[in-house]
């Protein structure tokens, strides 16, 4: 689950983007700046929230402690535009924290490099919109990477273990000295992932509101919008070949809550993202943006519900698992975990499924969303499984072969 959230909630509009020059979004910078001297949202459960996430089948978290406005979502010492100067005067990331811990799912931290509230950034005297990006030649600068490592430092030291640190550097990030945060993170807490978007390229790579076209290796550009991945691999690499990897995606069309945004993907539409991310050995994260309030949607509720519904059935074809040895086979994704490969049937053949060129002896077939026993057989090269007592599923209906 990601989670982006802040005072920009209240006025619908997209987290930051507004003050950099997006002017569809209809708001000053000066009305978006005020937004935190009405933010309040006195509807906020955190037990709630991460329950949801496990219900949906979801097992880490990520929340956005700063996004690029420069907006601090926990107690900060190091700057009074923050949560604990809003009317609800409360730090969201420690209650976050505390639940998710409570709970036992892991909880990473969204950190936006880009501060368009800092002096050290930018001259804060012109609008956000001419230097949104940053001025790293000024003097100044070096006191916005020690803000910065101050900030990192509260969020490593006051928040328990942190399963990732989530930058999200915009362009030319190698101003950001990305050597100097992973050594921090690093040393602070080992265990920590940390993405790409400082400049490295970390532990995983992020694309983003997108799926690559097929399998990421060692030195794949996959970038976070540009559909023109390179360096990708239509056959099962080797596993030091492999780049790990993460898409993160919306529900709707925006990643803060939006009233206006109605146009949701659909259950189907999203397990079958998910499929596709764990079929080229990626993880999903999924986005809520939560109402001023502090509530989540129930247009969101009802499809994380749905999903993990299916993940209750299907989950362990994808829980654990990696690409699997069919690539580009149309209506078909398939995964794989130790001797078993999950066949994730998209669109339905009928009376069999025919499979090509499946290596290894299969010892059994078996229908994760139900009790009934497919048959099988060799012709050739191929491997027919009989689908006669297999009930398609709407969304994906999913069948482990279990090799000898």
């Amino acid at each position: 689950m990601f989670i982006h959230w802040g005072p920009y909630s209240l006025a619908s509009v997209e987290a930051s983007w507004p003050i950099m020059g997006v002017s569809r979004w209809g708001i000053s910078e000066a009305d978006y700046r005020q937004l935190p001297n009405r933010f309040n949202p006195l509807k906020f459960d955190p037990t709630a929230w991460v329950r949801l996430a496990k219900a949906a089948g979801q097992r880490y978290i990520v929340f956005t402690s700063k996004h690029h406005d420069g907006f601090c979502m926990f107690d900060s010492a190091y700057t009074n535009y923050k949560i604990t100067r809003t009317p609800y005067g409360k730090d969201i990331a420690a209650q976050l924290a505390e639940a998710a811990h409570k709970e036992n799912i892991p909880l990473g931290f969204y950190y936006s490099p880009p501060d368009l509230n800092h002096p050290g950034f930018r001259d804060t005297s012109i609008d956000s919109n001419k230097n949104w990006r940053g001025e790293p030649w000024r003097a100044e600068w070096s006191t916005y990477l020690d803000y910065m490592e101050m900030q990192l430092r509260e969020l490593l030291t006051g928040y328990g273990d942190l399963f990732v640190v989530w930058f999200d550097g915009l362009s030319e990030q190698r101003k950001f000295d990305g050597y100097r945060f992973h050594k921090l993170i690093r040393e602070m807490q080992p265990q920590t992932l940390i993405n790409n978007r400082v400049g490295l390229t970390g532990d995983y790579v992020t694309p983003e509101q997108r799926l690559p076209k097929a399998i990421p290796v060692k030195g794949a550009k996959v970038g976070n919008t540009d559909p023109n991945d390179s360096g990708l691999s239509a056959v099962a690499p080797t596993p030091d070949q492999f780049q790990p990897w993460e898409t993160c995606m919306t529900i709707n069309n925006t990643w803060a809550y939006n009233r206006n945004d109605r146009n949701f993907k659909s259950t189907t539409e999203l397990v079958r993202a998910l499929i596709e991310a764990a079929s080229k050995g990626g993880n999903f994260l999924l986005n809520v943006g939560p109402t001023p309030d502090g509530e989540i949607q129930p247009e969101f509720v009802e499809r994380l519900e749905q999903i993990g519904a299916w993940l209750a059935k299907n989950g362990e074809a994808i829980y654990g698992t990696t690409f699997g040895p069919l690539q580009q086979t149309p209506g078909l994704r398939s995964t794989a975990k130790g001797k078993t490969v999950y066949l994730h049937i998209l669109d339905w053949p009928g009376a069999e499924l025919s499979i090509d060129n499946l290596p290894g002896q299969v010892r059994r077939v078996r229908w994760l969303g139900g009790t009934a026993t497919p048959t099988f057989k060799r012709a050739g090269a191929k491997l027919v499984i009989g689908l006669a007592t297999v009930k398609p599923d709407p969304h994906a209906t999913v069948l482990a072969i279990d090799m000898k």
